[in-house]
């Protein structure tokens, strides 16, 4: 990958306006991301297991993230670290795609705002996000249930069978298959805000390297430095979105009902450590990775932009 992005690293970043064959190119850029989701999964079901733990009185908690990948592999074996890995590969690519899509297409819309450039980065990722909130949330639901049962691979309901569980039992609406929906519209929105309003304004600010090898370094950074201050700043809203898609504390007793309500819960019962839990596998997954994603989408999309 870093060969092909060298070999790319002449080409302007992108600034057009996509045309009707590059929209195209957001759907070949977004399949990258499901190969990368399935590398990355041991780290999204430690995060969210992580998440969903009440306490340390919890019979199921983790003390470390070293301690929860020997207890998944004790209990569970191998596969059980890729728990609900199904959703959020069939979710990845439209999830993507929407993902770049609207960022430029939103940036084209506030160019007829008087805002700043730095602003306008910022608020169109900020509604990249509460977009990419809307296609992901239904994946979501269904990969935080799978990830908190805790019995073995080979025991575990199918995806589509759990799905069509939860529709069964409680619905489409915002108490089944959609339920923690506002809790997701503050992850994406808060973290795509970060992520490509810190990237864009930063790489403008440091001067580009006249060295390949330099410069790819130079976007590598910041896009890790993106990704982990996003990663930081959104998980509040990552924890609230676990307690409230995964399994309530009593049984047929809803707890963690609303995002805001849900962090204040936590918060007040567990303290304040408890609203950033799952923060290190988190960081180990969207810190390289969303830098690697920034860099695949900037230089694939200019190259694009300049060869079709």
């Amino acid at each position: 990958m870093r060969a092909l992005v060298i070999n790319l690293i002449k080409n302007k970043p992108p600034g057009k306006i996509p045309n009707n064959k590059s929209r195209l190119s957001y759907w070949k850029l977004s399949h990258f991301e499901g190969k990368k989701e399935f590398c990355l999964s041991t780290q999204t079901t430690c995060g969210a297991l992580f998440q969903i733990q009440r306490c340390t009185t919890d019979p199921n908690s983790y003390k470390s993230l070293g301690d929860s990948f020997r207890m998944i592999f004790r209990t569970e074996g191998l596969f059980g670290f890729y728990k609900g890995i199904l959703p959020p590969i069939l979710a990845e690519t439209p999830k993507r795609a929407v993902k770049f899509f609207t960022f430029e297409q939103y940036k084209k819309l506030l160019g007829y705002v008087s805002l700043s450039p730095a602003l306008t980065f910022a608020v169109a990722g900020l509604g990249s996000g509460l977009t990419e909130a809307i296609v992901v949330n239904p994946f979501e639901v269904v990969k935080v249930g799978l990830q908190a049962n805790r019995n073995r691979f080979t025991e575990q309901p199918s995806t589509m069978s759990y799905a069509r569980h939860i529709i069964k039992k409680e619905g489409l609406g915002l108490g089944g298959l959609n339920k923690g929906f506002t809790a997701t519209l503050g992850r994406h929105g808060v973290f795509n805000m970060v992520y490509f309003g810190f990237y864009f304004n930063v790489k403008n600010i440091i001067p580009v390297n006249k060295d390949p090898t330099l410069e790819f370094l130079r976007k590598f950074g910041i896009g890790l430095l993106s990704g982990t201050i996003a990663s930081v700043i959104n998980i509040p809203f990552d924890v609230a979105k676990s307690r409230i898609q995964g399994p309530q504390p009593v049984p047929g007793e809803i707890k963690y009902k609303t995002c805001f309500k849900t962090m204040a819960t936590v918060y007040q019962e567990e303290g304040i450590l408890a609203l950033y839990k799952g923060l290190l596998p988190k960081i180990m997954r969207l810190g390289p990775g969303g830098a690697v994603m920034l860099l695949v989408y900037e230089y694939t999309y200019s190259w694009l932009q300049e060869n079709w």
